[in-house]
């Protein structure tokens, strides 16, 4: 029988599902439900984010407060440096009280600071440490997202915290890559996918009249929200009576609205703010597109959740857009050369014209994807690299996912 110190497994975020509502909060969240399911106890070690003086109780996983609430990004939509430091002097100290109750211990390396708090408490203690990236920037994309001194100074930690990860763990082509070229010297173990739960029933094979084009999101400089306006006008040269709604808040809202304003969209565009999950489920199944201007994404799980509803998607290619892995041009929708109106307005409109015969296959590739790139599986591969489940037969056929997991490609990709 398993004991408490083997059978034990801390998560480590910031943040937790349903206090914020974030991909990576949802990830780690899901993480720890499955690996319940293997029969493991598992500590989710966090911020404190509820008002109420008791700490909420979970039935699958046990929340573990390590700090007192914080104030995670600044005005502009950055990471605060105060709150990642806070964070993870906490971590270091509830580490050092626990470092042999744990197996393992998940550390998310947003931020970066958790990685040399979890190094440093646990250091001779037995307990592996699993670092898992979200993503990984270069030197260019830390300065450009914080400032010259805060992003040369956060590029550092970073490679530094990659040079003593002991095992690694990512969610894209792009991101292994990229911990090759910052310094990892092992191999990371690449997840298949990040879909959660079952097949989705609800799938439209045809859009909504007149037909809308839908953003998802935060509103932050990265996300490139403000190219949508003018965009969709584009786009409305091709296809008359075509709206625009956005939802989602953010630093860059303001940014939004004069775009709105500049490209006259008042009438053909509405921006709606945060909606309940009914009203979002109903907007993505009626949506023509769903379209994700991002220049950044680490994984990109919006592609998944609208392909379940028949709803091809538009992105705009980049170096750091790992969500255009997902994306099969023409079966579940199209990548934009950039964020320009004409281009992204032209992406728009092919995924318009492709009509019931696109959502089709968009809703067919889901079905697909949601037995293989699953976090179900994702789950398994890294339990079993543990030694915490079996390992699969020598010789064991291969799954259809099994090439996800292989080692990383090094060759190097241009920025």
């Amino acid at each position: 029988m398993l004991t408490l110190r083997n059978s034990r497994i801390a998560i480590v975020y910031d943040c937790l599902f349903p206090y914020t509502t974030g991909g990576g909060e949802r990830l780690y969240r899901s993480y720890a439900e499955h690996m319940h399911r293997y029969g493991l106890q598992v500590d989710y070690l966090t911020a404190r984010q509820w008002s109420d003086p008791a700490t909420p109780s979970e039935p699958e996983f046990r929340i573990v407060p390590i700090s007192r609430m914080l104030r995670l990004y600044d005005g502009t939509g950055v990471r605060s440096s105060t709150a990642a430091l806070q964070f993870s002097v906490g971590l270091f100290a509830a580490l050092v009280r626990r470092r042999r109750s744990y197996h393992t211990v998940v550390v998310s390396a947003l931020p970066v600071l958790n990685v040399f708090a979890a190094r440093a408490a646990l250091v001779g203690s037995g307990t592996r440490v699993v670092v898992d990236y979200l993503e990984v920037w270069g030197r260019r994309q830390w300065v450009d997202y914080a400032g010259p001194i805060i992003g040369h100074t956060a590029w550092l930690l970073q490679r530094l915290a990659v040079a003593v990860t002991p095992l690694a763990t990512c969610h894209s082509r792009l991101t292994a890559n990229q911990l090759v070229r910052e310094g990892l010297r092992s191999t990371a173990l690449i997840s298949p996918g990040l879909i959660d739960g079952e097949s989705v029933n609800s799938f439209a094979a045809k859009s909504t009249l007149p037909p809308y084009v839908l953003y998802v999101g935060r509103h932050i400089p990265d996300k490139q929200v403000e190219a949508l306006p003018a965009a969709v006008a584009e786009a409305r040269r091709s296809v008359p009576g075509l709206r625009l709604v956005v939802l989602g808040e953010g630093p860059s809202s303001s940014d939004v609205d004069a775009a709105l304003a500049s490209a006259q969209a008042s009438e053909w565009a509405e921006r709606p703010g945060f909606v309940s999950q009914d009203r979002l489920v109903e907007l993505m199944r009626g949506a023509a597109a769903l379209i994700n201007p991002s220049r950044r994404e680490g994984y990109g799980l919006v592609v998944v959740e609208a392909a379940a509803h028949g709803t091809p998607v538009v992105l705009v290619g980049g170096p750091g857009n790992a969500a255009t892995e997902l994306v099969e041009p023409g079966v579940n929708g199209f990548v934009a050369p950039s964020a320009s109106a004409a281009d992204l307005g032209d992406a728009i409109v092919r995924a318009i014209r492709g009509g019931t015969e696109l959502r089709l296959s968009s809703r067919s590739w889901y079905e697909s994807a949601v037995t293989t790139r699953t976090v179900a599986r994702t789950v398994e591969n890294l339990l079993r690299v543990l030694d915490l489940i079996p390992r699969a037969p020598a010789g064991a056929a291969a799954r259809p996912d099994d090439a996800a997991t292989r080692s990383a490609d090094t060759t190097e990709g241009t920025h």
